[in-house]
């Protein structure tokens, strides 16, 4: 579990250039599908089915598997990359970051910036904003201009570390950890004797409007939805209102965004197993793929369940993998209850 993670954080998956992630994860997904597709724009679909006929409830999961990241928009005359966002990058966060700038190769930057030595003591004590920054190479302009082309995609070197206990940290986590819940719970389903069928989506496209999550629900077509994605863990700074505990169980959450019945009907089983989930509460659309779902077509019942995570959108977001163990196996669990009769649980 935690050597997916790792090898899944250091492949690049930038919202909308997600193939070369979208074939790792296809491959892995192989060794526990009946079926595996891939669509034309990499959302990718692993598909087990149960043991029972038509009747039984499709179920789609899905998680994202892209990325934050940069792209290249100027090279100066002095070989200096200019660059831009691609999805919600904090720009507090970008100064002296390790970048890997994917040109006709790999290639080693660092984000930069005048040093406040050179400054005025009124521009020292100001934030710097993404477009007085830049990407240096360590090589002359004439090097850079044969390596790099406007529109070449920029990628964050930030490898994943373990920390004390289950904890680890790294970039991508957001949503790659949903990526390897998928993987989980296939595993967890070979365990179990269950009737639905049940179709398993790496989403593509999601830091930049849930646009995997449009594709792949209205393909599968699916009777109920669950999204897995990643909300704010705690810390000494934030509100307690808008965070969750690193160690008290994942998050299930509720609101017009996700389908009363069926959320009760999950958080049943987690009581049924003794299994600890923490209850958030979101009175609108959701930032995740769930708020796509949900509308799909006729419309999809939908679950979203997130997993505590700190320092969101940054290069050390921290995770306990503690949460994609129980993640998956309360998921499955809940797919094995999925009997005849289930249709009840929608009336609410």
């Amino acid at each position: 579990m935690k050597d997916f993670l790792k090898e899944l954080i250091e492949i690049p998956g930038v919202s909308g250039y997600e193939a070369e992630i979208a074939g790792y994860i296809a491959n892995e997904f192989r060794q526990h599908c009946d079926e595996v597709v891939t669509d034309p724009f990499y959302n990718v679909y692993g598909i087990k089915r149960g043991a029972g006929d038509k009747s039984n409830p499709k179920v789609m999961l899905a998680a994202h598997m892209d990325e934050i990241a940069l792209m290249v928009k100027d090279i100066d005359k002095s070989g200096f990359l200019r660059f831009t966002n691609i999805g919600g990058v904090d720009q507090r966060i970008l100064l002296a970051q390790e970048v890997i700038v994917h040109g006709r190769d790999k290639l080693t930057g660092i984000v930069a910036v005048m040093p406040p030595h050179l400054l005025s003591p009124e521009d020292a004590s100001r934030a710097i904003e993404m477009k007085d920054m830049y990407i240096d190479l360590g090589l002359p302009c004439e090097r850079v201009k044969e390596l790099v082309q406007v529109g070449d995609l920029i990628t964050f070197k930030s490898p994943l570390v373990s920390m004390l206990g289950s904890f680890v940290n790294g970039k991508s986590i957001d949503d790659r950890a949903g990526v390897v819940i998928l993987n989980e719970v296939m595993k967890e389903l070979d365990k179990l004797v269950y009737q639905a069928e049940v179709c398993c989506v790496a989403t593509v496209q999601e830091e930049v409007g849930t646009r995997g999550a449009i594709i792949s629900t209205y393909r599968a077509e699916p009777d109920i939805g669950i999204a897995i994605d990643v909300t704010h863990g705690d810390t000494p700074d934030a509100s307690k209102d808008d965070t969750y505990a690193m160690d008290k169980g994942i998050v299930v959450c509720k609101g017009p965004n996700m389908h009363p019945g069926l959320t009760e009907r999950f958080l049943e089983i987690a009581r049924e197993y003794r299994m600890d989930c923490q209850v958030a509460v979101s009175p609108r659309p959701t930032g995740t793929d769930a708020r796509s779902m949900q509308i799909s077509r006729a419309g999809v019942p939908t679950i979203l369940v997130e997993i505590p995570l700190r320092y969101m959108h940054t290069t050390v977001e921290t995770l306990n993998l503690d949460h994609i163990k129980s993640a998956a196996r309360l998921i499955a669990l809940f797919i094995a209850s999925l009997k005849e009769g289930w249709q009840e649980w929608l009336r609410y």
